[in-house]
């Protein structure tokens, strides 16, 4: 009789040319259709249904601003409706039911604000995200996001400024203007962000200002810095640690003292 050893079957080997999540967190709620907050460092994304249906971040102009800083909106009318609502979602779909905007231009902000926040959302960070289940987030009229479209517009975003400019130390740090060699010609959006430089304003201050959103500003900021038009403020240097004082250190001192006491 023939015994014939078959072989075991090889171990499951992981495919390291697939492209990782930028947040298996997210991921894994996506599948599972959670409805709740994702809160990450620098920033939230609010989820429906294991869609994106609304994101904010420190880093980013809120819907708020990038509806009434061009004449969209009335600052007044936000200010009212944001008054009435639970949230900058919910202030938008009462303003969208009361006429007072028109429906293409609502979503387009929206939308707009929702991808400028989620890419710093999901940016990397030092700490875990925390996921909050609760009911409040919904499918509401405004255009919700796949999580997918999502993080593959971010890792597109990121793609684009390493291109432009490898050095990200011009995202987050205070601006100043350099002295290019060569003066290259301006756009009318580089111009009004080189204009805002004033040593204190970083690039999301510049696009506050401007009514703009962020990421769009840190292209142009870094267009800049490769033209050589714009430089990130030095940091001070720390000041030196002081001279450590030993024990023969201090005898010394002493028996100079006593010699100087002699004299």
């Amino acid at each position: 009789m023939t015994v014939v050893q078959t072989p075991p079957p090889p171990l499951p080997v992981r495919d390291t040319s697939a492209p990782r999540a930028l947040s298996p967190m997210l991921t894994r709620l996506a599948e599972e259709r959670a409805t709740g907050v994702l809160v990450r460092e620098h920033g939230t994304l609010y989820l429906a249904e294991g869609r994106v249906v609304h994101a904010d971040s420190p880093l980013a102009p809120g819907l708020d601003v990038l509806l009434t800083a061009h004449g969209t909106l009335a600052a007044t009318a936000w200010q009212r409706a944001a008054a009435e609502a639970s949230g900058p979602l919910h202030a938008a779909e009462l303003l969208l039911e009361s006429g007072l905007l028109a429906t293409g231009a609502l979503e387009l902000c929206h939308l707009d604000a929702l991808y400028d926040a989620g890419y710093f959302a999901l940016a990397p960070s030092s700490a875990p995200g925390r996921f909050h289940y609760d009911r409040a987030p919904r499918l509401g009229p405004l255009p919700s996001v796949p999580v997918v479209a999502l993080e593959r517009e971010t890792l597109r975003r990121r793609l684009l400024l390493h291109r432009l400019w490898p050095d990200p130390a011009a995202d987050t740090a205070p601006l100043i203007r350099a002295d290019p060699v060569a003066a290259a010609p301006l756009t009318s959006r580089q111009r009004a962000v080189l204009d805002r430089v004033d040593g204190v304003r970083t690039a999301t201050a510049i696009a506050r200002n401007l009514g703009r959103q962020a990421f769009h500003t840190l292209v142009d900021v870094r267009r800049l810095a490769a033209a050589g038009q714009v430089v990130p403020l030095p940091t001070a240097p720390a000041p030196p640690p002081p001279f450590p004082v030993t024990d023969p250190d201090i005898a010394l001192l002493k028996r100079l003292r006593d010699a100087l006491e002699a004299l």
